[in-house]
């Protein structure tokens, strides 16, 4: 029905920067809210940073000042540009999508998450 491909995790050290994609592709009519949450070892899956389809973006405070969340609505692409990464944000990162399909149901999808380790 529809896909979340996300890239752009990796290794990087301490004061790094990183980019994430997330391409959602299939049945889809339209998407509303898209965002980025993560997990790391045993902690609950927090929201990392969230646009609407109007651009509107919030963040976690942890992350204020540093990352970014933009989104190609042609391409159904949501980014996360990440600055001056820290070793408190490694975590499994995913992309989350809110997403009207063609039959007119919305739902609520996920993709499948992209490793992010920051050495220090």
């Amino acid at each position: 029905q529809v896909q979340l491909v996300e890239s752009g995790g990796g290794l990087v050290q301490a004061g790094g920067s990183l980019r994430l994609s997330c391409a959602a592709s299939g049945s889809i009519f339209t998407i509303n809210d898209m965002g980025w949450y993560r997990q790391a070892p045993g902690k609950q899956r927090e929201l990392v940073a969230a646009i609407t389809s109007g651009g509107r973006t919030n963040y976690v405070d942890s992350v204020k000042g540093r990352f970014t969340i933009s989104r190609d609505n042609a391409k159904n692409t949501v980014y996360l540009q990440m600055n001056s990464l820290k070793p408190e944000d490694t975590a499994v990162y995913y992309c989350n999508a809110l997403i009207v399909l063609i039959t007119t149901t919305r739902r609520n999808f996920w993709g499948q998450g992209t490793q992010v380790t920051v050495s220090s």
